[in-house]
């Protein structure tokens, strides 16, 4: 009985680092969208049998990083410009809420590490490089979220990111001018979170921040520079 369990806490710890591989190659683009995941050949390149890739690519379709095509198989997710906006409305519901509820939880050091991670952000934006000024945004953000007390919003927003990440590498490279007014945006939100704002003021606040975002891109595609 015991090395049953064993053996299945084995499968269970490389089907966890399967996933964690797989899932770190997508994000970092080494496995860029339509990169087809066949079994084997990731058998060969990771060392690890087949049946653990089977479940870290099952958990990876639930996470929305891979899909399912039939007579291809498995395959890193492809997606289009609209998705992007769409998982940007979504993430700026759940991203106004957590800010919401971190709010009350933030004391002055946790504001003044906030907001020197904003100053960084305005200056890259002297020589600016929109990858390296996305990872400090993604690092402001989570600044605040990491105060949420609810685990399972935590989760969410981390998965959300993790798409939007493998979606868009920089939605600023794509947007003209919205890197500064999302920098401008931030300390807003932050003044209203030391000012002891209501919880539905900064809940709609960091909202519409996000939601910015998603009109911007909107309507670079609808630009004529975007033709």
């Amino acid at each position: 009985m015991s090395s049953a369990k064993g053996s299945a806490r084995a499968r269970a710890s490389k089907a966890e680092l399967s996933y964690e591989l797989l899932r770190s190659r997508i994000i970092d683009g080494t496995y860029g969208p339509g990169y087809r995941l066949v079994m084997d050949q990731l058998a060969r390149e990771t060392g690890v049998s087949t049946i653990p890739l089977r479940e870290a690519v099952r958990r990876l379709q639930s996470d929305g990083l891979v899909e399912i095509v039939r007579n291809i198989g498995a395959r890193v997710a492809m997606f289009d410009s609209a998705q992007v906006e769409h998982s940007l409305h979504v993430l700026a519901r759940l991203e106004g809420y957590a800010t919401a509820i971190s709010a009350p939880r933030m004391k002055a050091s946790h504001l003044k590490q906030s907001r020197e991670i904003n100053a960084r952000m305005v200056a890259a934006l002297e020589e600016f490089d929109p990858p390296s000024f996305t990872a400090l945004n993604r690092e402001f953000h989570f600044s605040i979220y990491q105060h949420c007390p609810d685990e399972h919003l935590r989760a969410l927003l981390e998965a959300e990111w993790a798409r939007l990440d493998h979606m868009r590498r920089s939605s600023f490279g794509h947007v003209p001018g919205r890197a500064r007014r999302s920098v401008e945006e931030h300390e807003h939100l932050l003044d209203l979170i030391a000012a002891g704002a209501p919880g539905a003021e900064i809940e709609r606040v960091a909202c519409a921040h996000k939601i910015a975002t998603a009109d911007a891109l909107h309507n670079a595609h609808l630009s004529p520079q975007s033709l």
